[in-house]
């Protein structure tokens, strides 16, 4: 399973599926601080491995770090290293929320809290403040999606089947190749906790 941006850490909430199918997983991160397996960006994964060369793709809260132009290629990207019956998990933040939250309490307040501090609505928007003020200029977000887009972007790059669920400003995209057992997929997915059978 290719971890793509990952970030410091593994895929720990889909830590249970991942146990299950005894899958190897790969963590890619443009960020050489974070000690990936591999260095590379997810616009070049075409750089680093083969076609079809994994079962799954996780990617949480990464395609925001984009430019709007770079997010079709990265999806084409993803696709292309998938197999014909895998399955992509896609996070963002979910900018209706979002706005929802600035029209209802104000652009300062505290939305939740995280394992990174309070967490704003400016930060959805812009990238996690504290981070990029301490130099971490890769956590800027530079796009952002809605369910809608998020959706539509999958399926223009491949994807014939897509579930999509917001909850807790995030969006959940479960994107799905040709040959995907979808049911058995979505049923594994809920044992590890992360329950997409129920998404519109």
């Amino acid at each position: 399973m290719l971890n793509a941006g990952s970030g410091p850490g593994s895929a720990h909430r889909i830590a249970r599926l991942i146990a299950e199918k005894h899958w190897e997983e790969v963590r890619l991160d443009i960020d050489p601080e974070v000690k990936p397996d591999v260095v590379g960006s997810i616009t070049e994964l075409d750089s680093s491995f083969a076609a079809q060369s994994f079962d799954a793709v996780w990617s949480s809260h990464v395609l925001e770090h984009l430019y709007a132009h770079e997010v079709y290629p990265a999806l084409r990207q993803i696709h292309r290293v998938l197999r014909a019956d895998g399955f992509a998990l896609v996070m963002s933040p979910d900018i209706e929320a979002v706005a929802q939250h600035i029209i209802d309490h104000g652009i300062a307040s505290i939305a939740y809290n995280s394992p990174a501090g309070p967490i704003r609505p400016l930060d959805m928007l812009y990238g996690h403040t504290r981070a990029i003020e301490e130099g971490h200029y890769y956590m800027a977000h530079r796009t952002g999606f809605t369910a809608e887009r998020l959706g539509n972007l999958l399926m223009s790059a491949g994807f014939p089947t897509i579930n999509v669920r917001r909850e807790n400003f995030e969006i959940c995209a479960l994107a799905f190749m040709p040959e995907a057992d979808v049911a058995d997929v979505e049923d594994s997915l809920a044992r590890a906790g992360f329950d997409m059978r129920e998404a519109a």
